[in-house]
């Protein structure tokens, strides 16, 4: 059963010094025994800065070290502080830069799948921006082709939350290396985007909601009959007793995809 846990779910440990990359990966492996990791960049960036920069390429192989150890699969990496869009065209530059460095580690450390935004937070959208954006990612998407991965963005905030807008995105892009990481259900316009932007899910997101929707289910039969072969994973950021609450997410998760494919366990 191909299960994961986004790091991100673990953020209230992080900010309380509880938790670090090392840890994590013990937890997922030993914990909760699994084989896969959905690692989120908060966890080894310099969040102290507006964009967030890596560490350096020493701490980046400690990392794949201790993936390997493991033997963990990294299932997706998400990526913060790197989107595509800003007004400003100066910060929209290093912003990319900092996709790109992104990129190169996400090849080293092995993933399979990688999410950049598309922007960060609501504001007007344009045709400047929609160009940008499809041009950028046409670009990332085949960078990602050549690495051995698939990238994209996740129905996560701004006009993301648009599934007739990614879907517009993902049919202008036309490219093999981009994916849409797809969190259930969490679109402004209701429960059809899931079913809009399947041609291009290239990974999957289950919050606590979702877990606890009569819907997801169904959501889940469609996508693996649609032909999605990647990975399910938890990003449920719980505010009290992580450990308890993931467990119990996960359990949800595992639950709903024995019975929505009971083929696949």
């Amino acid at each position: 059963m191909k299960a994961s846990i986004g790091a991100f779910s673990f953020f209230q440990l992080l900010s309380q010094n509880e938790m670090n990359m090392y840890g994590y990966l013990e937890t997922v492996k030993y914990r909760y025994r699994l084989d896969a990791v959905d690692l989120w960049n908060g966890f080894f960036a310099n969040r102290e800065v507006p964009i967030w920069e890596l560490p350096g390429d020493d701490e980046l192989m400690k990392i794949k070290r201790n993936l390997d150890e493991r033997e963990l699969t990294v299932a997706n990496i998400a990526v913060d502080r790197a989107h595509l869009w800003d007004a400003d065209p100066d910060t929209r530059q290093l912003l990319y830069q900092n996709a790109i460095a992104h990129m190169k580690a996400a090849k080293l450390l092995g993933a399979k799948t990688v999410r950049i935004d598309a922007n960060r937070g609501p504001g007007e959208v344009t045709e400047e921006q929609f160009e940008y954006t499809v041009r950028t990612y046409q670009e990332l998407a085949q960078q990602a082709s050549d690495y051995g991965f698939t990238l994209g963005p996740e129905n996560h905030t701004g006009i993301s939350l648009d599934p007739l807008w990614m879907k517009r995105v993902a049919e202008a892009v036309d490219h093999p290396g981009y994916g849409i990481l797809l969190h259930i259900d969490r679109w402004i316009d209701g429960n059809q985007g899931n079913e809009m932007v399947a041609p291009w899910v290239n990974h999957v997101h289950l919050d606590k909601r979702t877990l606890s929707s009569e819907n997801t289910e169904s959501t889940i039969k469609f996508l693996s009959e649609f032909g999605y072969q990647g990975y399910w994973a938890v990003e449920y950021n719980a505010l009290s007793n992580p450990y308890i609450e993931i467990e119990w997410a996960l359990a949800a998760a595992k639950r709903l995809l024995a019975s929505a494919c009971p083929n696949n366990g």
